[in-house]
């Protein structure tokens, strides 16, 4: 099954954002664990869980993703930012294990100034901190367009994040199209490539999701800035190949593109005709 989605919001709950997805044709969907600029997450609704449940067991929607806050930033230089990451990542992940293959995406951080090496430990720490032998969840660090002082923009320094936490089963990968793009990361004309630079450095096992982002920037820019399928520097026939891809096929989806829910909908039927079976 092609697994495609979007970002949508679950303010007014899990099972409107259900039929939402499916209103668009897609079967997943991504969606903040608070707002996005911070702030305390809304309270558990277990009613409206176990109705979402049900209705996506009869819709097939699949595993959904949830993204921390852009405000998480497990290396920053200022202590109650560290904080405020750790808080976070605990309360999202016992939201979180309500679920029975959840996955949380979030941004490794920016080090402010500290250095890579001394963001990596951070990291690190947190999620030594946070992890624990029987969660359900799977935590997914996402690959970053490495602007400014941000950890994470390049395989290496994913990996580099990942050897120093204990439980390593615990962890993924979401590989962002726009970000790997900017960072420096041909997948237009050089994706089997890159595949293998990835499978050689992380493991193509630890991938998990696939952030599916135009960009509206020029290849290895270190700028982190979307753009709607085939109207960026990535195009068309690059993110069909993505889609398509042996390695990446059976991989959810999720676009983040800058649309309204009728421009999600026009994507993900785009996508869906150019889908291979």
């Amino acid at each position: 099954m092609f697994k495609i989605g979007c970002h949508l919001s679950i303010s007014d709950g899990f099972v409107k954002a259900g039929k939402t997805i499916i209103s668009l044709g897609g079967n997943t969907f991504q969606y903040f664990s608070r707002n996005p600029q911070g702030g305390r997450a809304k309270a558990w609704n277990q009613k409206d869980f176990d109705d979402f449940m049900q209705y996506a067991k009869e819709n097939q929607i699949e595993v959904l993703l949830c993204h921390a806050p852009y405000t998480l930033n497990a290396c920053s230089s200022n202590p109650d930012t560290r904080d405020f990451a750790l808080r976070c990542f605990k309360e999202d992940i016992v939201m979180l294990e309500h679920f029975p293959n959840a996955l949380y995406n979030f941004h490794p951080g920016s080090h402010t100034g500290q250095g890579v090496e001394v963001g990596i430990d951070q990291i690190a720490n947190l999620l030594n901190q946070v992890l624990y032998e029987d969660m359900k969840t799977t935590v997914l660090l996402e690959c970053m367009a490495g602007k400014g002082s941000e950890v994470g923009r390049s395989f290496e320094e994913i990996q580099a994040i990942i050897s120093k936490v204990k439980l390593k089963d615990k962890l993924g990968v979401c590989l962002d199209t726009c970000h790997v793009y900017s960072a420096g990361y041909d997948i237009v004309n050089s994706l089997d490539k890159v595949l293998d630079e990835f499978d050689a450095i992380i493991g193509l096992d630890r991938l998990k999701a696939i952030h599916l982002n135009d960009s509206k920037m020029p290849f290895s820019s270190n700028k982190d800035r979307h753009e709607k399928i085939g109207q960026g520097t990535i195009g068309l026939d690059a993110i069909v190949r993505i889609i398509n891809h042996p390695k990446l096929k059976d991989l959810p989806f999720y676009l983040e593109t800058p649309n309204e829910l009728e421009g999600y909908k026009e994507e993900i039927e785009l996508l869906k005709s150019k889908r291979q079976n």
